[in-house]
């Protein structure tokens, strides 16, 4: 438990906190809506919290540029307000977006299923402004005032997890709102189904802005969702339904519950875990990877982005040396990482498995940034 938890009012306040935790030596982390907090390892040492709520402010916004810049505090509901009242939007959707703050999203790098079309946090970040381990306000990107020389700063941060500096602001480019938004349902799909329905697709070049492939046993339920002006999407609608005769068009009530399960599924508990492999991969990993971790859950389900290549597997267990072991054995053909899990899973099986070739240079940029390794020491991979 921490010693001191700090909510301040300011940016400037937020860095006049961190400027004296270098002068008393203390560790710090970064709390916003606590969505993704059991990402990554816990701390080796946490003697500062600094929660983030209270920055939650719009910077600017620039509907003709379609340009925002916000708090890191503010909440991706209540963004997504501000946009939508000039008919646009951030296009990012991760579950609990109620409670899930921008600072968050961007050091979690988390993302839903519209990331199908429009990419990670990554591709919709335009510009960051961060507080440095020794208070100072460093900027990146767009909206530039004082530049961090020889870093693309926004993307940077992106997944760091609080390891680098507290996001403090960030600018994002928007999207209109789409004119029309269908959801076509396609049941009891096996692995071999989805993976010739994604190559028929990319054949027919059709593009869907959000794909979500849903399991709690062997099968799927594949969501395919067109967004754009009415007419481009009953096209789509209409291309996929002569290639697949058994799909079924939601209604709103329909579509909102679709969607609704898909969040509960990813947020589900206590374990979750997150799958990466080939888009090409899926019979693979329902075959030899999903069953024998499923097998030790219960509750919660298996989410696969099919273009992403990209998975979260959910549940509940008490089993942890088993569940651990087979962990372990999964790493041994795909990367696969544990965002969530009880104490006793994660002292069984690190939480990010082998670090790979990169681990050097993510020592050196930790190096750069918190060279006193303050700043959420040891949640990163390879103890950083």
């Amino acid at each position: 438990m921490p010693k001191v938890v700090c909510l301040p009012d300011t940016v400037d306040d937020a860095a006049s906190r961190i400027a004296e935790s270098e002068r008393t030596g203390e560790s710090l982390a970064f709390i916003g809506g606590g969505t993704d907090l059991e990402i990554g390892s816990p701390p080796d040492r946490l003697d500062v919290v600094i929660r983030t709520e209270r920055l939650d402010r719009v910077i600017e916004h620039a509907p003709s540029d379609q340009i925002i810049t916000v708090e890191a505090g503010m909440t991706l509901t209540r963004l997504q307000s501000v946009a939508g009242a000039h008919g646009q939007r951030l296009a990012l959707d991760p579950p609990l977006a109620d409670r899930a703050t921008i600072g968050g999203i961007i050091a979690a790098n988390a993302f839903g299923p519209l990331r199908t079309r429009y990419g990670s946090v990554r591709d919709l970040i335009i510009g960051i402004s961060i507080i440095r381990a020794d208070g100072v306000i460093a900027r990146g990107g767009g909206k530039v005032v004082k530049n961090v020389a020889g870093f693309d700063l926004p993307k940077l941060m992106v997944g760091s997890l609080g390891t680098l500096g507290m996001i403090a602001t960030a600018t994002f480019r928007l999207h209109p709102l789409p004119e029309a938004s269908e959801t076509l349902l396609i049941k009891n799909q096996s692995a071999s189904d989805l993976r010739n329905l994604m190559a028929e697709m990319k054949r027919m070049q059709l593009e869907a802005a959000a794909l979500a492939a849903i399991t709690v046993g062997p099968r799927f339920d594949v969501a395919v969702r067109f967004e754009g002006f009415r007419t481009g999407v009953v096209d789509q609608r209409e291309r996929l339904r002569s290639l697949i005769a058994v799909c079924e068009l939601l209604d709103p009530v329909g579509e909102q519950r679709f969607w609704r399960r898909h969040d509960e599924i990813r947020a589900a508990g206590p374990m979750r875990l997150k799958i990466a492999a080939l888009p090409s991969a899926i019979e693979l990993v329902m075959r030899d990877v999903v069953p024998p971790l499923r097998g030790l859950l219960a509750a919660g389900g298996f989410i696969w982005y099919p273009k992403l290549g990209l998975g979260f597997l959910t549940g509940a267990t008490t089993a942890d040396q088993e569940i651990a072991a087979a962990i372990r054995k999964a790493r041994e053909t795909l990367a696969l990482t544990i965002e969530a899990a009880p104490l006793g899973v994660r002292k069984l099986a690190n939480s990010w498995g082998e670090p790979g070739a990169a681990l050097p240079l993510m020592h050196a940029m930790k190096q750069r940034f918190d060279p006193t390794r303050r700043l959420s020491p040891g949640r990163f991979v390879g103890g950083i």
